[in-house]
């Protein structure tokens, strides 16, 4: 490879991870606008120190485990390819990354931050490394396994289920080991209304997100020779249905209709680079019913205190991703073929059953060791970080 090639391939992996970057104050932000004003100034703190924990794990455990790769073998290895390797273990640390903030959003509002944080270092180092290595490295052998029964490996080529299924699955183990927030859900039978604080805040979350998602998937080609417009104008197609869909489906509430086109990114994350835009457009739109009709569900009638529907919008987008990548990017519906349904169902069954096992088994050797869970009076407080008490008098609640 010559240095030139070497050194735009560095910058176009390294512009990638300043985008995906940047989606991590969007995740920061939604939280923000969603929980509660007590609780804003922690949401932030949480995804902030999150972010620098998932970096030293993923720096000195979890980029290894997942690609046998490591930089401990002199200044050769540290400069080789204009640092390529370095760049590209700062790309995909931002998707390792995400994985803690997702399940940030579902806990919120009465989970302790030191426990978090041992949980965000297992994560990251270990839990989403192993799963990742699979889908992406090939490890183990399992996707040659899949390959020999279903005709072709599992695909995700930006992260439906290796990112987002996992993540959300792992949050759902949380969640439920967790509880409900304190009287969410009454006695009576009734649900207590925590409304979201900030619509502009969400709607700023939602927004960063949006367009730092076209790095998350455009990018995911690595190198520039690889590099697909079919990636982008899909992520824009399945934004567009997930943000379409989301709207009338939930009647025009302005949380719905700021989580539909990221539903639609989730779910079209895997199968970006195979499938025609009609497809995205379809992938997207259903995922933003999904979203909706789950985290009703899910609120209200399952009593799941599952704040931001990270389970439904992750977790369940996710997995129809990577189901869908199978479906639309069949040749005979216009998709570039080279994927088999029964592939992608077992892929995303495997990360689902993995994300799900880890979760409770992180989370429940924590709550066993530690604890979980706030005392009712930081709580009450909105001291879920039990360091920073800034807006400590309890909010009125809403009626909605």
């Amino acid at each position: 490879m010559s240095d030139a090639r070497a050194g735009a391939d560095a910058l176009f992996i390294l512009l990638g991870a300043i985008m995906v970057l940047a989606m991590h104050g969007g995740f920061a932000f939604l939280e923000l606008g969603t929980v509660r004003a007590k609780n804003q100034v922690n949401a932030l703190v949480k995804i902030m120190v999150d972010f620098a924990v998932s970096t030293v794990a993923y720096f000195f455990v979890g980029y290894a485990v997942a690609y046998g790769t490591h930089f401990f073998t002199g200044a050769d290895a540290l400069s080789a390819k204009n640092g390529y390797e370095l760049v590209k273990f700062f790309f995909l640390l931002t998707f390792a990354a995400a994985i803690p903030a997702i399940v940030s959003g579902g806990i919120a509002e009465r989970s302790r931050f030191g426990p978090q944080l041992v949980a965000t270092a297992v994560l990251v180092g270990l839990v989403y490394p192993l799963f990742e290595g699979v889908a992406w490295n090939g490890n183990f052998g399992i996707q040659a396994w899949i390959k020999s029964v279903a005709g072709a490996e599992f695909h995700d080529f930006a992260g439906s289920v290796v990112v987002h299924a996992v993540g959300g699955w792992v949050a759902l183990a949380a969640v439920l080991l967790l509880g409900a927030r304190s009287n969410r859900y009454r006695k009576d039978g009734a649900v207590s209304a925590h409304p979201p604080s900030s619509i502009p805040f969400l709607a700023l979350g939602a927004w960063m997100l949006t367009v730092g998602w076209f790095g998350f998937n455009v990018m995911s080609a690595q190198t520039l020779d690889k590099i697909s417009g079919l990636v982008a104008v899909n992520s824009l197609m399945a934004m567009a249905g997930g943000t379409i869909v989301a709207t009338l489906v939930g009647r025009n509430d302005p949380g719905f209709v700021h989580n539909g086109p990221l539903a639609g990114l989730v779910a079209v994350c895997a199968g970006s680079d195979v499938m025609h835009p009609l497809g995205a457009l379809a992938t997207g739109g259903t995922a933003g019913a999904i979203f909706v009709l789950l985290f009703t569900l899910t609120q209200n009638r399952w009593k799941i205190d599952d704040v931001l529907g990270v389970w439904p919008l992750h977790g369940l987008c996710g997995a129809w991703g990577g189901v869908a990548a199978g479906v639309f990017g069949q040749a005979a519906l216009g998709g570039r073929g080279g994927v088999a349904i029964g592939a992608q169902l077992a892929g995303t069954a495997l990360g689902i059953a993995w994300a799900f096992a880890s979760g409770l088994a992180v989370y429940g050797a924590l709550r066993v060791a530690v604890g979980l869970r706030l005392s009712q009076e930081d709580e009450f407080a909105g001291a879920d970080l039990a360091i920073h008490k800034i807006g400590a008098t309890p909010d009125r609640e809403a009626s909605w």
